[in-house]
């Protein structure tokens, strides 16, 4: 029953808006159209790429994932590609100014939808760069927070077989480093925004999805 009532909620306030796109002209009509984004974090293995697939599929957001868009411009022979290959196989960040052109870039193929941005911002200039260029157009609702122990981690990355740079264990070490002394203070400072919704991801994916899912329901109540 409050599955239904979601939905149908949901599919109100999409009605609601379009009326209100036809209603309205210029700067009014491009604040109604800001997208919806959700920031996925946690540290690498702990399942983000796995719970954004679910989230996908139950509540039609596009999943964006900041890695993926980084090894795609790599593989394309841009002019970036050589830097960002240098900073993924030693577990760094690249630089912010790249990674927010590609998120731009790939959002406004998707006009008006609601994102899941997965693997960002990873540091304090990411957010900085972020709200530079983003703050205004998008509707930031909240961070999903995913926590899980190294060695599961370390476990996880290891056993995935998708061949890539990083996931070795050295390349490992140097990323759950950089995770904790960069992108943990961000976490912190999100939480202490009210924004982060923290879910322990060494669970089994069913029953991480599960909390998960009350996120999104929590978010629903507060609309």
């Amino acid at each position: 029953w409050y599955q239904r009532r979601v939905r149908e909620f949901q599919t109100f306030q999409h009605y609601f808006k379009q009326i209100n796109l036809r209603m309205l002209g210029g700067s009014a009509a491009q604040t109604l159209t800001k997208p919806d984004v959700v920031f996925v974090l946690g540290p690498p293995g702990a399942g983000k790429g796995t719970q954004c697939t679910k989230i996908v599929e139950k509540y039609g957001y596009t999943h964006l994932s900041a890695g993926d868009l980084l090894r795609a411009e790599r593989a394309s022979g841009s002019a970036d590609g050589d830097l960002i290959q240098t900073h993924i196989v030693g577990g760094t960040i690249v630089p912010v100014s790249i990674t927010v052109k590609l998120l731009a870039n790939a959002m406004k193929k998707v006009p008006g939808g609601k994102f899941l941005i997965d693997g960002f911002p990873r540091n304090e200039d990411n957010v900085t760069g972020w709200e530079e260029q983003m703050k205004d157009k998008v509707n930031l609702k909240f961070i999903l927070f995913y926590e899980c122990e190294e060695e599961e981690c370390l476990r996880r990355a290891l056993s995935r077989g998708q061949g890539r740079a990083d996931d070795n264990v050295e390349s490992f070490r140097n990323r759950i480093q950089t995770y904790l002394s960069s992108t943990m203070p961000i976490v912190n400072r999100y939480k202490g925004e009210g924004l982060l919704r923290s879910i322990n991801g060494a669970d089994s994916p069913e029953n991480v999805f599960i909390a998960t899912q009350k996120c999104f329901e929590l978010d629903n109540r507060e609309l």
